[in-house]
């Protein structure tokens, strides 16, 4: 199961990094193992990993002698997962409109009703603290409260999931709505859409999507 774990956490830092989320070598990526976790290596190109490179961490912090160096957000990624037992994954970026918004230390209102795949009716502004931090971690464990991802102020953002895939799939969301965000108010003030109708969209999305297949008739 570790060896798999191991395969689709680089596939992911992989992807992560195609998709042009973490400029050079920035941003990281775990996953929950049962023994702690999993997180990609501190300095490596994401197109050299490859599966022997991810450093496992117990959740008590130990590190097993000869591995790689942990990224040094692995206390962010360990201490998120240790308070979240609903979250399988962690995906971190520096991406360009996130981190541009972070710096700004304001959260990504609802301006898209995509915004409700993030778990709230905005996307929060974690309180700075330095990078690899103890306190790093208190606070994006704070501004995430029960949803799924967060900005972390003058560094970048976060995004968890039930999987690796869900992680990324959200946390390229959240530089869309970024990205959106930051277009829109070049313009003018970009008009935010009320709880009311968030509540609308999260019914219509509980059906959204494909489901059971369907029952294929005889003929």
């Amino acid at each position: 199961m570790t060896q798999r774990l191991r395969e689709e956490l680089v596939a992911t830092a992989r992807r992560m990094s195609d998709l042009g989320l973490t400029p050079g070598m920035s941003g990281n990526v775990s996953v929950r193992t049962p023994r702690g976790l999993l997180v990609t290596p501190s300095g490596m190109p994401y197109g050299e990993l490859v599966a022997d490179d991810a450093v496992e961490i117990s959740q008590d912090g130990t590190i097993r002698p000869g591995q790689r160096s942990p990224t040094t957000e692995w206390q962010l990624h360990r201490d998120i997962l240790g308070s979240r037992t609903d979250v399988q994954a962690i995906v971190h970026t520096h991406s360009l409109f996130c981190t541009t918004i972070s710096t700004l230390r304001r959260p990504i209102p609802a301006l898209h009703y995509m915004i409700v795949l993030a778990g709230g009716d905005e996307i929060p502004c974690a309180d700075y603290a330095t990078f690899g931090s103890a306190e790093l971690a208190s606070n994006a464990i704070v501004a995430l409260g029960g949803g799924q991802a967060c900005l972390l102020a003058n560094h970048g953002m976060v995004a968890l999931g039930a999987s690796l895939p869900q992680a990324l799939r959200l946390a390229a969301e959240v530089e869309t709505l970024a990205s959106q965000y930051w277009h829109a108010a070049q313009i003018g003030t970009p008009h935010i859409l009320d709880r009311s109708e968030l509540d609308k969209v999260r019914a219509k999305f509980v059906a959204y999507g494909q489901h059971k297949p369907r029952t294929r008739r005889s003929w």
